[in-house]
């Protein structure tokens, strides 16, 4: 096969294995890895009898993204505070033309799922990601993971009841997500501490991410009061250091991007059900951050 031939199969499919591949590590850099070893396995298999380049490699990239999935695990037991995933932006624009299929691949790499996702082993995920997200057959998903079709239909039973019982119930209307993240910004903005605890359902969470690399609490903060209190007192110090902030959407939901000296010092995202805030994820792990605005400028 021709080598610009052998690339541009490739990089068709280059969207679907980063979307896998994120969607099962929560790290852009180890999903990258994951992908370019991807490459290199195509790049040098024998594809005489490949008949679809598609489910080809994504059998590969689910199977090295497994068995990625199963080193950093060990990692994440000793990491430092809570975890959380590595914000991405999802303007999916003209590429993910139809909106249903927008809120699916929108609500499977919400930060929310993929918290519930780390609960999942390893082949539950890989299930759970093939065919909630992107929609393979179970006859594909058995294949990729060379197991029975019935044994997948097993997993996948399971790890849908534990992603059902464990995700939240947030809306997902967009203009209202955005119009209360706007507000919650401003009275934070403000110090106005009554507003921000009005805007918080009473069993509101933060959960903070820093790796140990900077300031963010390291367990997770439960009631609004509490919530409440530690933004307000947060926004005072924090806020006068930023030089801008920006309203992106990232993980499919609106975030705001705090900058101080061209790069993203802190991420925060709201998830919002029943007209308020029950969940804050703040990320300030600059491991998690540096990419942000290189990816937006893409």
């Amino acid at each position: 096969m021709p080598t610009d031939t052998l690339v541009d199969e490739f990089e068709a499919q280059r969207p679907v294995l980063t979307g896998v591949a994120y969607r099962m590590l929560g790290r852009v850099a180890d999903a990258e890895d994951v992908v370019q070893e991807a490459w290199l396995r195509w790049s040098a298999a024998d594809r005489t009898d490949v008949k679809d380049a598609r489910a080809f490699l994504v059998r590969i990239t689910t199977r090295l993204a497994i068995d990625r999935l199963r080193q950093v695990q060990s990692r994440r037991e000793a990491y430092v505070g809570p975890w959380l995933p590595e914000p991405v932006h999802t303007e999916f624009g003209d590429k993910v033309p139809d909106t249903a299929e927008q809120a699916l691949l929108a609500d499977s790499v919400s930060l929310a799922v993929l918290v519930v996702l780390e609960s999942l082993s390893p082949l539950e995920r890989a299930v759970f990601v093939l065919r909630e997200a992107f929609g393979f057959p179970f006859a594909h998903i058995a294949e990729t993971l060379d197991r029975s079709e019935a044994a997948v239909r097993q997993l996948a039973g399971r790890a849908r009841k534990h992603v059902d019982e464990r995700k939240p119930r947030y809306d997902v209307d967009p203009v209202e997500r955005r119009t209360l993240t706007e507000r919650f910004l401003a009275a934070a903005g403000a110090g106005d501490l009554d507003g921000l605890i009005g805007m918080l359902a009473p069993d509101a969470r933060l959960v903070g991410d820093s790796g140990g690399k900077s300031k963010a609490p390291l367990r997770v903060l439960e009631s609004a009061d509490k919530v409440g209190r530690f933004l307000h007192g947060v926004s005072g110090q924090t806020g006068a250091a930023l030089d801008e902030y920006r309203i992106v959407e990232l993980n499919g939901g609106p975030a705001l991007l705090g900058i101080i000296d061209g790069k993203v010092d802190v991420m925060m995202q709201l998830d919002i059900a029943d007209g308020l805030v029950r969940c804050v994820y703040i990320q300030r792990n600059p491991d998690k951050l540096e990419s942000l605005l290189a990816n937006e400028k893409d």
